[in-house]
């Protein structure tokens, strides 16, 4: 299937459903008493709000959840259940990061950057440390891609450890903010777009992860909707696990062949399972119907 020795790192296993709980933890732990008093704000398509309200109510720090209008419903009641204060706000992470910003200057909190900060990258590295443990020999790691905290934080951890080990990216195409500023060196914003791989619609990448990625980032491919949307379904009925479509772009990269690693020993990073379950409904009966597996008819009674 995918002409390689191949491993899923589960990070939609986690607590809440993604790779995300490693910045945001990592983040919250490195507070200030004060800080932590006043409380915490943040901008999330969904899954990094979740894991910020997760922890923030683990640590007693209150916690208000700037997500996009269109932020799916799973999420949004995620972060509700764990005593989050939600608000959605604006069409896209650009417009909710805008707002969330200004809530923090109005009521004095803490702003936890998505993926654009020191702590959050060096939270999301712990999982390419965890990685060279588990599969000490790999050639190659693949990640999702949006704001670049997740890659940036990976590539900085498997380089400085096996310079060798290829780190690739994988972004929408749709929107592919990361490979769009690597070919025009610098960072350029995208047009807002909707993707089935929410979790990474991120129209421009941050400064940090920027700079990480042109360092340590071997390359970055885009996937199709119908090609993550495949991958979805292949993970249910081969892995017997649920991904949404951010985590499902690897192995959709990987069994498209948008990198030439056959024969290779590679990992794909399923970075979260946060998915909600009418957009399920419709990956199996669309891909059912492609393998024709399954057929609509008509019959007329006269």
């Amino acid at each position: 299937l995918t002409g390689s020795r191949c491993f899923v790192k589960l990070e939609n296993l986690q607590m809440t459903g993604s790779f995300k709980e490693r910045g945001a933890a990592n983040k919250l732990l490195t507070l200030s008493a004060l800080e932590r008093q006043r409380g915490v704000v943040t901008a999330s398509a969904g899954n990094h709000g979740l894991a910020v309200a997760f922890h923030c109510q683990r640590l007693g720090i209150r916690s208000v959840i700037v997500m996009p209008e269109w932020a799916p419903l799973i999420k949004v009641t995620s972060a509700r259940y764990h005593e989050a204060e939600v608000v959605l706000a604006g069409a896209n992470y650009d417009e909710a990061y805008g707002h969330a910003r200004k809530i923090e200057a109005e009521r004095g909190l803490t702003f936890v950057h998505p993926f654009d900060d020191p702590q959050v990258i060096a939270g999301q590295g712990t999982l390419g440390l965890e990685l060279l443990e588990q599969c000490p020999d790999l050639d190659a790691v693949v990640v999702p891609v949006g704001g670049g905290g997740l890659i940036g934080g990976v590539a900085l951890a498997i380089k400085s450890k096996n310079p060798r080990a290829r780190v690739i990216g994988v972004q929408a195409e749709e929107i592919a903010a990361m490979q769009a500023s690597l070919w025009g060196g610098k960072r350029l914003t995208l047009p807002a777009a909707a993707t089935i791989a929410d979790g990474i619609a991120v129209r421009e990448v941050g400064e940090l992860t920027f700079e990480l990625a042109k360092q340590h980032v071997d390359a970055v491919v885009t996937v199709t909707e119908e090609e993550i949307a495949n991958a979805i379904l292949l993970l249910l009925e081969i892995e017997k696990t649920v991904v949404e479509g951010a985590g499902a772009t690897t192995l959709a990269a990987l069994v498209n062949r948008k990198v030439a690693l056959e024969g290779k020993t590679v990992v794909l990073v399923l970075s979260g399972g946060n998915i909600d379950v009418n957009v399920i409904a419709r990956v199996i009966e669309r891909g059912l119907v492609k393998d024709g597996r399954l057929v609509r008819f008509s019959v007329l009674l006269q």
